[in-house]
């Protein structure tokens, strides 16, 4: 066992040499186009999801904080396992007529669509060609289709036609 404690202490040494080493900051303001943290004060936020700036809007918050009250905080499983709340249908009813489709189905986040998505559409006879250096969901969506898969090396165009070819 002590063997493997200083393996472990070694290969943590070595993403720390390599200036690979991940340390999480602490954000003690909402999301926001500047928000503060324990470490640093306030900065710039480039990294959020949040690019409207909506997460923090009254209404937003309002609206969330009724739903909070009327149906509980969250499902506590999958929507195939523990069923799907009126709410989120309400919601996909209004996106499918506003996009004149027969349905709409909403994901948790971009993540889980890409999860979905590539393995319903594609199948064996189906390819995709895609950059090296795509989304992590992106690529993990690919890898569960059962497409052919072809990479072609970040925004190398010479390299994207010989895949094409």
């Amino acid at each position: 066992m002590n063997n493997s404690k200083q393996i472990f202490k070694d290969t943590l040494s070595q993403i720390e040499s390599e200036g690979l080493y991940k340390k999480e900051r602490t954000i003690t303001t909402p999301q926001g186009v500047t928000i503060h943290t324990k470490e640093g004060g306030e900065v710039l936020n480039f990294c959020a999801n949040n690019y409207l700036g909506l997460s923090n809007h009254p209404e937003i918050k309002a609206v969330a904080q009724k739903a909070l009250e009327e149906h509980g905080f969250g499902m506590a499983s999958v929507r195939f396992i523990c069923g799907t709340q009126d709410i989120h249908k309400e919601l996909e009813q209004k996106i499918s007529d506003f996009f004149g489709t027969d349905d709409t189905i909403l994901y948790t986040s971009c993540f889980d669509a890409n999860g979905g998505l590539f393995e319903t559409l594609l199948g064996p006879a189906d390819a995709i060609i895609s950059d090296a250096l795509n989304h992590a969901s992106i690529i993990d969506g690919v890898r569960l289709c059962k497409a052919q898969r072809y990479r072609y090396a970040n925004s190398d165009m010479a390299d994207l036609e010989t895949k094409l070819q």
